[in-house]
Parts: structure tokens; C-alpha cells; sequence
């Protein structure tokens, strides 16, 4: 069993070109976002499992030996087999929830119990943890905030566990597994997603486990080969909407228009499969003209999305925005509102890009400057600096926009770049961010040290 601290990584998802199309069997493009969830697990010896999930503001604790004397025969022990809706339910029992609970943070809870339960069954007794989970992804956004939280749950508790081996060697600082550990990693956390979703395609959890970028067709899914980090500005209009509903709209539009639609779902297979040729050639030598043609492919492709009907008028605002600074929009995922994303080429100047973020939040949009194509769910090592604190967040810390408040053992007067490590005992010490995180956002940084400065999770809440 584990013994040391873990911290495990795993990002979001967007869909770059296909969405709608790969329902009706057509090639969609989906790439790992550079928002990614954070988690920490920690060994106790105080009986208790607990999870913390400061986004949402829930803290929950279960005793351990009462979790070990639960009949858990409806459950399979250690073998990656889907849960039942009946499973589910007895789970919700074993939370503590009320059946029928749908809420997307209840449902989150159970996940983990499920994880917790099936993959922890095989150890002589159920390990005492005490895990946090912060993510950067905004929920219900359709960037895959779910399946990152299943991604890193898995990671972590198969590693816990000792079914899989601590990526991390001496001297590391972020590490990945083996393929052959990611196929267990990815297994377990579409276990997660069917707990929380029910019917998961399966690449929003594959996206985070790979990383880089992913070709999906009729439940099929591969890898692109060294598919390039693309700069995007991702939009959140922060409308919602109801992707069974928009789905649905696509498939009557079809019934009714099959002349005109259909030969609309070929035109955008075409624009997706056009984009991974360009993107196998940028992996070789990228050149400005691959960024114009792909900046050709998103316009296509909305306008597209716009004669299927599942377009918005606050994603018409995002384009209009963005095309008046000289850049190139597309929604992604479902539409009807949610989220878009702004390809940023190289040589940007980035007073047009200021300029370009200030009146998407003047429209009042939720902007991040990030990147696509990135790595999948890694170890990290932990801060060497930090040990969790004794302070609650405020409601407005638990934010994904939130800034980390400020840590009593760091020193930010030297800039976000440098951070000083004022320990309990040694000399003080000097860490950048890059060293940590390589070419990850600075956010990614701040998150980590959120996440480090949380305290237990306690027994706060529990059945």
C-alpha cells in the first residue's frame, strides 16, 4: 500500500471538429485541454475515508470499518466490469443519499465510492485516505470535467493500491505511466463516467488519460500521432443548454431535410478528417500557412453548425468579437450556447489578443488563454514547500476563476514567477513554476499550490 503523498493531474477535453456529425457515424476530432483537475491522495491512520471537493464546496467522510463490513457482493471485486443501475443505487444508499439523487455532486460522490470500493476490495483491509480534488474546469461546460475527475481518481487509487506503479523515479517532478497502465487508468475511470453519465461515449475519459488529440468514429476511438499544442483562447458564454435536446433538433432536422443535411454531415467529416492531415503534417514542421488553413476549417465548420440549428446567438456574439481582432471562432461540444474556441496563431500580437479577451468579457463571457494537444493524466511531485493548512476557503476561493488565496509559507513579493518557500525549519528556497510544470500555464501553479494549502477533509460530513 502506499505510503507517501500522491498528486495527480488529468485534463479537459474539446471537441476541435466533428461534434453532432460523430452521432450520425461521421469522424470527430476530439483534443486533452489545458485546464486541467488536480488531485492529492494522502494516507491516514485515522480510520477514515475522506473527499474534499473544494470546487463545490462538499467535504465527506466515511469510517472505514464500517465501509469493510458492508455487504459489497453486488459489486464485482477488482475486475473493471460496468456499474448497474441497481449497483448505483445501493451505493447512493451507502453514501447516504436519498434514492433517485441525480444531483451531478452526488452523483460525483458515488463515483468515487464505486472506484473506491471495487479497485481498494483486493487489499486485506480498506486503506484509511484522505484525498482532495480541485479542478480548473468549469462543470457542465462540456469540456470533460467529469471524466478528468474519474481520470485522476482512477490514477490515483490504482497507484494507492500498488495495481499500477508510482510513475515518479528520483529526481522527477512530473511523470507519466506506461501504456499498458494507462489502459487500466482509462478502464476504471469509464466505470466513473457510467456512474455519473449512465451511456458515455467513452472519449472525454480516453482524452484525458492519452492526452494530445484522439480521432472518435462509431465507438472506435485512436490516437493521432504527435498531434501539435495549438494556442486557444476558450470562451465560456455561459448559457446553458440541454444537449439531449440539441441532439435530438440535429436528428429531426435530418428526417425532415435528408437531401440537405446529410450531404452537411459528409461536407463536416470532410472538414475533421481535412484537419488531421494538417495536423500529422504540423507534427513534422509547423508553418504559418497550416494555421491559415485550419483557421479556414473552423469558419467552415460553425457555419456548418449553424445550418444544422444547434448555433446560438451568444455564439454568434463570440465570433463576430473575434473576427473583428482578425481571429477565428467555433463553438465546441454541443452548442446552443456553452463554449467556444479561438485557434491563436503564432507571431499573435498580444494587444490584439488583450484587446480581443476584454470584449468577450464585456459581453460578460468567461475567457482562459490556454492550449490543446496537451499531455494526459501524470504524477507530479508534490510542493516541497507547502503542508496543508488549517484555513476553510470562502465561497468565492471555490471559483474555477478563483485566485488561490494567499499561503502563509509562500512569499509573493518577488512575482508569480518566482515564489519563495518560507519553511517550518531550513533555509528558505526559491521555486519556479516552469521547473514544476514545464510549458503549463502559470495557473496550473496556482492550482497546485490551492491544492496543497487545503486542509483535511475530516469527517465534516457522512452517513
Amino acid at each position: 500500500m502506499l505510503s507517501e503523498v500522491l498528486v495527480v493531474s488529468a485534463p479537459g477535453k474539446v471537441i476541435l471538429h466533428g461534434e453532432h456529425a460523430v452521432v450520425h457515424g461521421k469522424v470527430a476530432l476530439a483534443m486533452a485541454l489545458n485546464l486541467r483537475t488536480f488531485l492529492r491522495l494522502q494516507p491516514q491512520s485515522n480510520g477514515k475515508v475522506s473527499l474534499n471537493l473544494p470546487n463545490v464546496g462538499i467535504k465527506w467522510a466515511w469510517d472505514v470499518a464500517r465501509l469493510q463490513l458492508l455487504d459489497t457482493g453486488f459489486l464485482e471485486q477488482g475486475d473493471v466490469t460496468a456499474p448497474t443501475p441497481e449497483q448505483v443505487e445501493k451505493l447512493k444508499e451507502v453514501a447516504g443519499f436519498p434514492k433517485d439523487s441525480a444531483v451531478t455532486e452526488c452523483l460525483g460522490l458515488v463515483s468515487f465510492l464505486y472506484l473506491y470500493l471495487t479497485i481498494c476490495r483486493k487489499q486485506r483491509t480498506l486503506p484509511s485516505l484522505d484525498i482532495v480534488v480541485w479542478s480548473e474546469l468549469p462543470t457542465g461546460a462540456g469540456l470533460g470535467s467529469s471524466a478528468s475527475y474519474s481520470v485522476c481518481l482512477a490514477a490515483a487509487l490504482l497507484t494507492a493500491c500498488e495495481e499500477i506503479p508510482n510513475p515518479l523515479k528520483d529526481g522527477d517532478l512530473v511523470s507519466r505511466w506506461c501504456e499498458e497502465d494507462l489502459e487500466l487508468i482509462n478502464k476504471w475511470a469509464f466505470q466513473g463516467e457510467r456512474v455519473i453519465h449512465g451511456n458515455p461515449s467513452g472519449v472525454d475519459n480516453a482524452v484525458s488519460t492519452w492526452g494530445g488529440a484522439l480521432r472518435y468514429q462509431q465507438g472506435k476511438i485512436s490516437s493521432i500521432k504527435r498531434p501539435p499544442a495549438l494556442r486557444i483562447l476558450l470562451t465560456n458564454t455561459k448559457v446553458p443548454r440541454s444537449t439531449k435536446a440539441l441532439v435530438a433538433g440535429v436528428r429531426n432536422r435530418l428526417i425532415k431535410f435528408p437531401e440537405i443535411v446529410d450531404p452537411l454531415l459528409t461536407s463536416m467529416e470532410a472538414i475533421s478528417l481535412k484537419c488531421e492531415r494538417v495536423l500529422d503534417e504540423m507534427a513534422m514542421a509547423p508553418a504559418l500557412e497550416q494555421y491559415l488553413v485550419l483557421e479556414e476549417l473552423i469558419d467552415m465548420n460553425q457555419h456548418h453548425l449553424n445550418a444544422l440549428g444547434v448555433g446560438h446567438a451568444s455564439l454568434d456574439q463570440l465570433c463576430q468579437v473575434t473576427a473583428a481582432h482578425g481571429l477565428h471562432s467555433k463553438l465546441t461540444g454541443a452548442g446552443g450556447g456553452g463554449c467556444g474556441i479561438t485557434l491563436l496563431k503564432p507571431g499573435l500580437e498580444q494587444a490584439k489578443l488583450e484587446a480581443a479577451k476584454q470584449a468577450l468579457t464585456g459581453c460578460g463571457f468567461d475567457c482562459w488563454e490556454t492550449s490543446i494537444g496537451v499531455s494526459g493524466v501524470s504524477a507530479t511531485q508534490p510542493p516541497p514547500w507547502m503542508v496543508p493548512s488549517s484555513k476553510d476557503w470562502a465561497a468565492s476561493d471555490r471559483s474555477h476563476t478563483a485566485i488561490p488565496p494567499r499561503s502563509p509559507f509562500l512569499d509573493y513579493s518577488r512575482g508569480p514567477q518566482l515564489l519563495i518557500s518560507r519553511s517550518w525549519s531550513g533555509p528558505t528556497q526559491v521555486f519556479s513554476p516552469s521547473a514544476f510544470f514545464g510549458q503549463a500555464t502559470q495557473a496550473h501553479w496556482l492550482s497546485l499550490c490551492l491544492l496543497w494549502s487545503q486542509p483535511g477533509s475530516g469527517a465534516e460530513r457522512g452517513p
